[in-house]
């Protein structure tokens, strides 16, 4: 049986703070602002939606 590994592609409080660096980095200041915001809303979000604006 092969096992399938799936992309929820939701974005955690951990990995926001695990890979602060990183996203600051990449996307900019601006950037992880809105991903603590998505964060700290308590409601699932890709991250996708917060790239894109609609949080």
């Amino acid at each position: 049986m092969q096992s399938t590994r799936c992309v929820q592609g939701a974005i955690t409080g951990r990995d926001v703070l695990f890979h602060s660096v990183t996203i600051v980095r990449l996307f900019g200041p601006v950037f992880y602002v809105r991903c603590l915001r998505a964060m700290w809303s308590g409601r699932p979000c890709t991250f996708l939606e917060v790239l894109a604006g609609h949080q």
